[in-house]
């Protein structure tokens, strides 16, 4: 049976995993900036200006004098007798503005209406015009479900308070007062056809903008050389004024099968500030270090070291001869040095810089006839690295290789300290692994989420436990 203990652990262990923050394989952080930008660009292919230019302004105070006041409404209709027509001439929508609410949990978006309108009676020859200014808004929030979260818009209507309207041009003191008259008859109106016409072109720009970012996210696979990484929306969220799209990620082989999945992790990852940047594209060590793994596999390479680096040929008899001086002897000319790096590169970062370990053995052949190796050494090595960008593409790129620890693993010319090779191992797998590897690196892991958010080149910095991809400075 078990014991109080054991519930009290249980439950220790519960409410641990509870308060556990786990963190995605990458987030997306959309600055207010960039959010303006694509909903303006959306209510523009929503016709909304269009939409503004044919407000059915005299029909609906025809149809609903006054807000439905029964005095005020008699008085309009005795009006609306005497005006031939009534109809927006002039039409804009200024820049968007997106705020972060006062819970700092939602986003209010407002767009701005700058307008003209003008109605003619047979009192006056020319058309009287009143400019109107007023304000739609709306709230976006992430809203969830069994399926999860999303991103929504709600409540868009007329922001309180924002409406005015102002004659263009004075006349005299009869048509001045009617044209008062109208734009007083106006202000009730002006309200429920901003919710009535405009909103719905609002709602449907948004959800047009939505799609456009899970397209993003989910956007061509990043090749890695025979491997797949693809990202697709674990979550959205909203920090200040901040959209951050969680994301999952993916690794896939050439036949499309899944090898790696890249969910919620306990895996530390910090998430920086924009500090006035668009956006950023933060990407958990762990998914970075597949994506470099997925480029540069285990490998093996054979080097005739007296044709290729006849130098380094020269200084690794020498340093065989301080061992075993008859075993030096019988170095060739087609000596061989093999090469294989025992598992895929591993990613360390810290305080920002990057290194790669890995994992490598070594065997020396006196010529390449031979089968038995003159030795075997098992290295643990090291390199500085940087990443730098070639337009969207991140570039890793691997500096000297040290030779951090060195095993003697087999030995056909007697027991020594491999320490005494250590130098020229060194030395041996930067002239030959390091260009290789190098090689592979330069194809680059493709970011194609920096063009689809209309920036030509990315830069790239890194924190202790992630790489952050923004657009490059112009």
């Amino acid at each position: 049976m078990a014991g109080p203990w054991t519930f009290a652990l249980c439950g220790l262990l519960a409410a641990t995993l509870v308060r556990a923050t786990l963190s995605p394989a990458a987030v997306l952080s959309l600055s207010p900036e960039v959010i303006e930008g694509k909903l303006t660009q959306k209510l523009k292919d929503h016709d909304a200006v269009d939409i503004l230019w044919r407000l059915p302004l005299l029909s609906i105070m025809r149809e609903k004098p006054a807000g439905g006041n029964p005095i005020l409404g008699s008085l309009v209709t005795f009006l609306m007798k005497y005006i031939i027509w009534l109809k927006v001439t002039s039409a804009n929508i200024l820049q968007l503005q997106i705020q972060p609410s006062a819970d700092g949990q939602e986003l209010v978006v407002k767009v701005p209406l700058d307008m003209a309108a003008g109605f003619n009676m047979p009192l006056v020859k020319s058309i009287v015009e009143m400019h109107m200014e007023t304000e739609a808004q709306a709230i976006i929030r992430v809203e969830t479900s069994e399926r999860g979260g999303t991103l929504v818009l709600r409540n868009c209507s007329n922001s309180p308070g924002s409406l005015r309207l102002s004659l263009l041009r004075r006349f005299s003191f009869l048509v001045n007062s009617l044209a008062d008259k109208v734009m007083s008859f106006l202000l009730p109106t002006l309200p429920t056809l901003v919710k009535s016409q405009l909103c719905p072109v609002i709602e449907a720009a948004f959800e047009d903008m939505r799609e456009d970012l899970l397209h993003l996210v989910r956007a061509v696979p990043v090749s890695l050389s025979s491997d797949h990484l693809q990202f697709d929306l674990l979550s959205p969220a909203i920090k200040h004024d901040v959209i951050q799209l969680h994301l999952q990620a993916k690794l896939s082989d050439s036949q499309g099968k899944v090898t790696k999945w890249f969910n919620e992790s306990a895996v530390s990852l910090t998430m920086p500030t924009l500090e006035g940047e668009p956006f950023s594209l933060t990407i958990r060590q762990d998914v970075v270090n597949a994506a470099v793994a997925a480029l540069v596999p285990p490998e093996e390479l054979m080097v005739l070291l007296d044709y290729v680096l006849p130098e380094l040929a020269l200084r690794l008899k020498s340093s065989i001869k301080v061992i075993n001086e008859k075993a030096a002897d019988q170095l060739g000319p087609t000596q061989i040095v093999k090469i294989v790096t025992q598992e895929t590169p591993e990613l360390l970062l810290d305080q920002g810089r990057a290194k790669v370990a890995q994992l490598i053995v070594l065997e020396v052949f006196a010529t390449s006839e031979v089968r038995r190796p003159f030795f075997t050494l098992g290295i643990e090595a090291s390199s500085e690295a940087q990443f730098y960008t070639k337009g969207d593409q991140l570039v890793l790129n691997l500096n000297e290789i040290s030779a951090n620890r060195i095993h003697l693993m087999n030995s056909g010319i007697g027991l020594f300290d491999p320490e005494l090779l250590k130098d020229i191992t060194a030395e041996m797998l930067t002239s030959a692994l390091l260009p290789n590897e190098n090689g592979k690196l330069s194809s680059g892991i493709p970011v194609s989420m920096v063009k689809a958010l209309g920036f030509e080149a990315a830069s790239c910095s890194l924190t202790n436990d992630a790489l952050v991809v923004t657009p490059a400075s112009s």
